[in-house]
């Protein structure tokens, strides 16, 4: 396949382009593509006449969002229509990769595809905007990530090894939980769900329910780290507080996957060791 790759430079980007190294593939970063500017997404897309776009381009810092919401939806709402435009002229298949921050994280169990999603923050008002965009390209596929770690760009597991070595108790919140999900896991499946052109809304995470706190600790004892330095809290206790509100419950059914026969992910129990060597041995 034809492939363009937009966000590349990111977690679940830099993974992409590894699981589509045998494809005919465009990998282009914030710095390559703006996804904000109709014009160069439109010429690109037109130029390059992909098969399938993997739209992995989003600004995803949470906090800072909330501080700009203007940014927030310019990038990860109309950017996500300029792409989806540029996807049709070409007849291409699109691919939008959205978040567990599109629920508010109140229900009692886990979240399926049905379910009404309640954003709380910008960052998850304007990822969902990007789903409405993109739903209005017939036949894209809409993937609801959670937790997203890997070895390329900022995320828990790095913040959490750093801490280790700067802190003697860091404190992490025991009242969220949900799917830590390795963007190494994910990067195939999105390949055969986008060779497949399967279209609608799938939530896509390793297993296993996990508090951050719980993760920590976890991490901790793979590092050779005493996990009992880890301190758990409410989110109430941050200090400072976040700036945009997380939801208590990020846990997401795969029910699309599941009930349509496709492979889950593994737990996150059996990725984790491998990512934390990966991190502590560079």
């Amino acid at each position: 396949m034809r492939i363009l790759i937009t966000g590349a430079g990111g977690q679940v980007g830099h993974a992409l382009v590894a699981a589509c190294a045998a494809d005919d593939t465009t990998a282009a970063d914030h710095r390559m593509l703006d996804v904000a500017d109709r014009g160069a997404v439109l010429a690109a897309v037109t130029a390059l006449q992909p098969d399938v776009v993997l739209h992995a381009g989003a600004w995803t810092a949470v906090d800072a969002c909330e501080g700009d919401p203007d940014r927030a939806f310019a990038v990860n709402s109309l950017g996500t229509r300029h792409v989806a435009e540029a996807a049709r002229r070409v007849g291409a298949h699109l691919v939008y990769f959205s978040t567990d921050y599109v629920f508010d994280g109140t229900k009692d169990g886990p979240y399926v595809e049905w379910d009404t999603p309640n954003p709380q923050s910008v960052y998850g008002r304007s990822k969902l905007g990007g789903e409405l965009e993109a739903r209005d390209l017939a036949g894209s596929t809409i993937l609801r990530l959670s937790w997203v770690c890997g070895e390329h760009g900022a995320n828990t597991v790095k913040t959490v090894l750093r801490l280790a070595t700067e802190r003697d108790e860091p404190a992490f919140v025991d009242d969220q939980r949900g799917h830590p999900t390795f963007a190494e896991s994910i990067a195939p499946l999105v390949r055969r769900l986008a060779g497949e052109r399967r279209p609608g809304l799938f939530h896509v995470t390793n297993q296993g329910v996990v508090t951050w706190y719980e993760f920590a600790r976890a991490i901790f004892e793979l590092a050779g780290h005493d996990p009992n330095r880890v301190r758990p809290i409410a989110t109430a206790e941050l200090d400072p507080p976040r700036p945009a509100p997380r939801p208590a419950n990020s846990v997401l059914d795969n029910a699309a996957l599941r009930l349509q026969g496709l492979p889950l992910l593994p737990d996150y129990r059996e990725c984790l060791p491998a990512l934390v060597q990966r991190l502590t041995s560079s």
